[in-house]
């Protein structure tokens, strides 16, 4: 069994993609756009990613830009979350991922490690953690 994330966008999830992909030093494979499928979206709508998977050394996420018929809504119903390897890595990380975005938990100290959430400038919940 295998278990992924597949982020939904409005839009901007090449945008999105590229942004994960300097954090987390990963590239962007199998893009598919909209442009050969028959499908009834505009054509200004149709290089959007209809597809497309991020992949690199412990992260493998797979992300769209939803049609524009489609409802989405930002919300909290995922979060990703990230297991760094020490306390600096995710204070850098929580850093750049909260740019522009909002901090729920600012990243520090708790009981069982370091841990923060923030929203990302794309709407994406995350959660950054480090077990010491």
């Amino acid at each position: 069994m295998k278990v992924q994330a597949y982020l939904s966008f409005r839009g901007n999830c090449l945008e999105a993609l590229n942004f994960y992909s300097e954090l987390f030093d990963a590239e962007i494979v199998n893009r598919q756009t909209y442009e050969d499928k028959e499908m009834d979206v505009p054509s200004s709508y149709r290089n959007n990613l209809q597809h497309a998977e991020l992949k690199g050394k412990n992260i493998h996420l797979m992300a769209y830009d939803v049609s524009p018929d489609t409802p989405l809504n930002n919300g909290n119903q995922i979060h990703m979350s990230v297991d760094v390897s020490n306390r600096e890595e995710g204070e850098d990380l929580f850093k750049k991922l909260s740019n522009g975005g909002n901090v729920h938990h600012e990243y520090r100290e708790r009981e069982w490690g370091h841990f923060g959430r923030c929203t990302d400038k794309f709407g994406i919940g995350w959660m950054v953690n480090w077990n010491n």
